[in-house]
Order: C-alpha cells, then sequence, then structure tokens
C-alpha cells in the first residue's frame, strides 16, 4: 500500500492540489486508519487474549446464542468492557465499602407499628447460689442478673468464673478465637462499681458474654475466622458491641465462625458439637453457638445470611433469632451479603433471646438498611390469642408421624392452640434458585480480590462447595441475570407477605429436604426464631423448630417459642460433659 507522503502534506498545505489528488490522499489516509485501528484491535485481543470464538463459547454458558454477524458486531464493544473492568480492577475496596443500593423487606402500602412500649419482665424471685458452683454455667440470663442485682455475686467473680470454664473447654470446642481477659474485668469492674452505687442499667448489666469474631472491636484482632485475616485488626468497635456495651454487658471472648462465615471450619480447626466431639457444629455462626450450649457464655451474638444462625442452633440445641432483616445494624461487621446478611442472638431459651434482643436492636444511621422498628414482647400473652399456622406442605413430607416435627405440633394442641394448615409459598412461587444467584454474586463482590490476586489459595478448605470455587463460579453470573434474580426475590416477597399476614407464626421443620424455607425467608427478610425439640432417633443429636413471624414481630414469634419450650424440657438438658 501507497503511505501517505510528507511532501504531499506540505502541497495541500500549500493549496497546490487538485480535488483528484485531495480524494486520493484522503482515501489513502482513511487506509492508514483502517490498518492502524486492525493492529491495535489485534494487539488488545491478543493482550486481552479474547478472541470472537471464546464469546461464542461464553453465550453457552449464560444460555445465550449469538450469530456470527452478531458476534462479530460486539466484539470490540466487549473488548473495551474487559479495559473498563481493568481499569476498576486497579481500584482496590475495602470489605466496609457499601453498595448505593440498599435491600429493603417492607412492600408498598406496609404500614407498621412503631411505639415502643416498656416490657415488664417476669424477674425470678429467690434465686440463690447453687451448691454445685458448675451449674452456675447454665442459668439463664434473667436468673444471673438477680444474683447481681442482689450481689450475691459480683460481675467480676462471674467473669472469671466463665472465663476459667473458657480456658479449660475451649480448645475441645475449637469455639474460641481469642478471650477478651483486658476488656473483661474493665467492664466486670465497671459494673460492680456502678451497681453498688445504685445505678443498674438493666437485665444484661454485668452479664458475660462473647461475639463471633467478624464482629470489629478497637486493639482486637478480627479474623473472620480466615487465615489471610488471623491478624488483622479494624479500628472500630461495631453497633451491635457499642450496644451490649452501653447496656453493662461483659465481654469474655471473640468465637470462631467458618472462614468467612461458611461452616465450621475455620483456620484453627473445626468447631465441635458439645453433644457429640465427633461432629461439627454446621457454621456459620459455630463458636458462637457451640460455646452457649457448652455453657462457656450466658449467650453469644451470631449473624446469618443463609442459615448460620439457625443451621448451628438446631444442631447443637439452642435458640436462635434471626430477626427481620435490618432490624440491627451491621456497621462493623463484615459484610459478606448487603442485601442478606443479619445479626441475632444466639441463647439458650426464647426467653433469654428476647432480652438480648431488646437491647441490640435499632441503628446508629452507619447501615441504611438498618430501621429503629419497636420490640413489644408481653412475656405474660396469651397465646392462644395468637393465630398459629403449620406448614402442612413440609409437614406432609415427613412421613414419621412419631418424628420431633409432628411432636411439635401435639404440643401446642396440648396448650389448647388451634393449629391451622397452610401451604407455605414454596414450589409455584420458588421456581428456580434464587438464593444462589444472588448470594453468590453479592460475596464474590465483597472478595473480589480474594479471586483476583489469588489470596483464596490461602484458604483452609479448598473443596468443590468452599468459598474458593463458590467465589469463582460467581463470576459467570450476569449483571443482567443477578438483576433480574432480584427482581424474582420481589415477587417471592410479595407472595410471601400475603401468607405471613394472615398469622402470627407459621411453624416450620428447621432444616431437612422438606422445602425451600431457609432461603425463601433469608430473602424476604423474615424473622425466624430456632428452638431445640428433641433429639434423632439415628445420632441421638439435637433436633430444632422453627417458627417464622411476619415482618418486624419478634415478639409473637419469640413468645410463642417461650410457651412451647414452658411446655418441654428440652431447653433445659446440657451436654453431659460439659456439667462436670
Amino acid at each position: 500500500m501507497e503511505v501517505v507522503r510528507k511532501v504531499d502534506l506540505v502541497t495541500l498545505n500549500r493549496g497546490a492540489i487538485s480535488i483528484f489528488d485531495i480524494t486520493k490522499l484522503l482515501y489513502q489516509m482513511r487506509l492508514l486508519l483502517l490498518v492502524s485501528l486492525f493492529f491495535c484491535t489485534a494487539a488488545n485481543a491478543q493482550d486481552t487474549l479474547i478472541q470472537k470464538s471464546d464469546l461464542i463459547s461464553t453465550s453457552k454458558v449464560f444460555d445465550l446464542s449469538f450469530t456470527p454477524k452478531e458476534i462479530d458486531t460486539l466484539y470490540l464493544d466487549v473488548v473495551d468492557n474487559l479495559g473498563n473492568l481493568k481499569a476498576m480492577h486497579k481500584l482496590s475496596l475495602n470489605n466496609n465499602v457499601p453498595l448505593s443500593l440498599w435491600q429493603n423487606p417492607q412492600l408498598p402500602g406496609m404500614e407498621f407499628n412503631k411505639k415502643q412500649n416498656p416490657i415488664n419482665w417476669n424477674k425470678p424471685s429467690s434465686v440463690t447460689l447453687p451448691k454445685n458452683i458448675n451449674e452456675l454455667a447454665f442459668y439463664s440470663i434473667d436468673q444471673l442478673a438477680a444474683l447481681l442485682q442482689t450481689k450475691k455475686i459480683s460481675s467480676l467473680e462471674l467473669t472469671k468464673f466463665f472465663i476459667d470454664r473458657i480456658k479449660k473447654y475451649g480448645d475441645t470446642l475449637e469455639c474460641v478465637i481469642s478471650i477478651q481477659e483486658e476488656i473483661a474485668y474493665e467492664q466486670a469492674n465497671n459494673a460492680d462499681k456502678e451497681i453498688q452505687a445504685g445505678k443498674y442499667r438493666g437485665l444484661l448489666h454485668g452479664i458475660p458474654y462473647g461475639l463471633k469474631d467478624l464482629f470489629a472491636i478497637k486493639n482486637t484482632k478480627t479474623t473472620w475466622g480466615a487465615a489471610p485475616y488471623k491478624n488483622q485488626r479494624i479500628e472500630e468497635d461495631a453497633f451491635v458491641y457499642t450496644k451490649l456495651k452501653e447496656a453493662g454487658a461483659v465481654l469474655v471472648a471473640k468465637f470462631t465462625l467458618g472462614a468467612l462465615a461458611m461452616g465450621d471450619y475455620w483456620y484453627g480447626g473445626r468447631t465441635r458439637n458439645p453433644w457429640n466431639l465427633k461432629n461439627g457444629s454446621s457454621g456459620s455462626s459455630a463458636g458462637s453457638t457451640s460455646a452457649t450450649v457448652a455453657g462457656l457464655v450466658p449467650f453469644a451474638i451470631g449473624t446469618e445470611t443463609w442459615g448460620s444462625i439457625v443451621s448451628p442452633a438446631t444442631v447443637c440445641g439452642a435458640t436462635g433469632l434471626r430477626p427481620t432483616f435490618g432490624t440491627i445494624s451491621r456497621s462493623g461487621a463484615m459484610a459478606l451479603s448487603y442485601s442478606l446478611d443479619k445479626v441475632g442472638p444466639i441463647c439458650r431459651s426464647a426467653n433469654d433471646a428476647a432480652i438480648v434482643f431488646s437491647y441490640i436492636h435499632g441503628t446508629d444511621g452507619k447501615d441504611l438498611a438498618a430501621v429503629n422498628m419497636p420490640f413489644n414482647y408481653e412475656p405474660n400473652k396469651n397465646i392462644k390469642k395468637l393465630k398459629i399456622g403449620y406448614a402442612k406442605n413440609y409437614f406432609n413430607k415427613i412421613k414419621d408421624t412419631t418424628s420431633n416435627e409432628w411432636q411439635v405440633l401435639e404440643v401446642f394442641k396440648q396448650l389448647g392452640v388451634e393449629l391451622i394448615p397452610v401451604n407455605f409459598p414454596d414450589s409455584g412461587v420458588y421456581n428456580f434458585n434464587i438464593m444462589d444467584v444472588i448470594i453468590g454474586a453479592e460475596c464474590a463482590a465483597q472478595f473480589d480480590e480474594m479471586t483476583r490476586l489469588n489470596i483464596d489459595d490461602e484458604l483452609t478448605r479448598q473443596a468443590k462447595n468452599d468459598w474458593p470455587n463458590q467465589f469463582r463460579t460467581a463470576r459467570f453470573v450476569p449483571a443482567v441475570e443477578y438483576i433480574n434474580a432480584q427482581r424474582h426475590r420481589t415477587i417471592l416477597m410479595q407472595e410471601v407477605n400475603k401468607v405471613m399476614q394472615q398469622f402470627d407464626a407459621i411453624i416450620c421443620p428447621s432444616r431437612g429436604a422438606e422445602g425451600n424455607q431457609s432461603a425463601i425467608t433469608n430473602l424476604t427478610g423474615h424473622p425466624v426464631v430456632c428452638v431445640p425439640s428433641g433429639f434423632d432417633k439415628k445420632y441421638n443429636l439435637p433436633t430444632g423448630i422453627s417458627f417464622v413471624g411476619k415482618l418486624y414481630d419478634e415478639a409473637s414469634i419469640l413468645k410463642i417459642a417461650a410457651a412451647y419450650q414452658d411446655a418441654t424440657n428440652w431447653d433445659k438438658m446440657h451436654p453431659i460433659l460439659f456439667t462436670k
């Protein structure tokens, strides 16, 4: 090809050129531009390693089909997109940088009571110290509060008692990441001084507790249970820690979680089930649950994105409250999935869970998905006045009518409660795995650099269902499909709310193959409390039952759960190994 010469340009500038020469010169320049573009594109394609054949193969992954002409047309745009993504990848995002989009479980037209009424707790009378001091490990929160308020024991003594138990059993259960002795003894001393001076803050004043180690506290390590972060320090106090500090509670330990809030395997081992040490405690609020059930603390705080409170509570025999999405601010907590993460208490009884929740619900304004809603718990409410259903489409799949799930229904019938059979919205509404699309994309986004920079190689677990592979798999979820999954989620919210608005609670099996309740209620944001319901026949491990409630109505399901526990003894049974 003839290249445009310098002399041609000089002649053009002097105006001494014909129309024919101008046309020829423009044609030559156009050819030069096209050739340059070709070589530049080829270089970019070589640099990005994207070929048109790649687009044909990739489109099959996304259930798409393009003609050769369509591939030709979109090819350069895809190359440009990749350049834009590479530019974005050069900008690091900390885990605490939120989305500009916020999940809201409320639908248009919904109205909620905004008035907080005083709660008249049924405080136990004449509580005494046990002759066998080990029994103190399984006292309820209000029993411990009575001992503290009447000065039969000091917060410092109580704190030392539980720290000693943590030191004795923590390694056995593999449930402790750090013992916070300095913080604990300072807070216990302060509690004793205030109680002595008559400045009583309430039922949590002087009560020891533990936190799942994804909550940040200044001057402490916050490991997220994962090897790459085991020396991480986040100089921030999480909202839930701040609320408990204001209540006068005493932090004694930070407990294990499955690495990055999955399962019960963390960088130091596997958290054990107190009822059988050969088994894991499930996750991801593994340590919080295991420690509470074993009496290492009166209560602990966990989180749930999809099953991380309900699952370990079921397996270990705890009472776990997963509140309505947004009722507790998540500021200072590791973000896994901004539209799904929830904070909740893990206790040994529904009444204890109600006490803890009454102190930690609300927002500091830092979590834009969080709201201030009242918690109007009525300890003496007659549950016969509540409308309670049971998910017959789930229960009918449990063919053994002597199973613990069916026995739960019998207990309520004996209490004089009329149980109403209802089909919990599932098949016909949950027509594809909405959860996998949403949770996959959001979690992978939160740990984007972990995948791109191969930091995931440092994680202890590397199997198919572990985070490294899950994060990689999620890279193949198109943005369009993620957004459409969120739109299907709206339809799901509408359908579930149609049913839930007719009931104060619906009883559902906690886990198993009966249905998709766990995924569905996590997506819709409805509250669930899980309580122990006995032991399974095969492994003699705890089983659980779940009570699903209306949005922001934790009070009703906790009262119903408390009534069930008053009528049974399952919550009062403790693993023998830890009662000695």
